[in-house]
C-alpha cells in the first residue's frame, strides 16, 4: 500500500518508511500543502494511494464517502514522527488486511 501522507503529519515519514511503504509520498512534495480536503481526496482515489492523516475530516469523509481512497487514521496526538513511523510499521500486517478488504474505507491507529 502506497501512502499519500496529509499536512498535519511530517515529510520524513516518506522517508522513514520507503521500505515497508514504497511509493509514498506527501502532500508538500505534490504542491498540495495548502489544497482542501476535496482535492487531496481526489488525488489519493484517481492514483491508487491510501490516506494517512491526524485530521478527522478524513474520518468522517471515508465514512460518508466510502472508498477509494482509504483513510488510514492516525490517533496520537502531538507526538514524535519516530513515534508514527513505529506505529505504522507495527501495524504492517492490520494495513495489509485493510488494503485487501474490498469493502473497507476507515482504519483507525493508536
Amino acid at each position: 500500500m502506497k501512502f499519500l501522507f496529509d499536512q498535519n503529519l511530517s515529510p520524513k515519514l516518506v522517508n522513514l518508511l520507503t521500505a515497508e511503504y514504497p511509493g509514498s509520498i506527501h502532500v508538500r512534495t505534490l504542491g498540495m500543502r495548502a489544497s482542501p480536503d476535496p482535492v487531496i481526496w481526489a488525488y489519493a482515489a484517481a492514483n491508487d494511494f491510501a490516506i494517512v492523516s491526524k485530521d478527522a475530516d478524513f474520518q468522517q469523509r471515508a465514512l460518508s464517502l466510502g472508498q477509494p481512497p482509504k483513510v488510514i487514521w492516525i490517533l496520537l496526538g502531538n507526538c514524535p514522527t519516530s513515534t508514527v513511523a513505529s506505529l505504522l510499521r507495527a501495524r504492517h500486517a492490520d494495513i495489509s488486511a485493510f488494503e485487501a478488504d474490498p469493502t473497507a474505507s476507515l482504519l483507525a491507529l493508536s
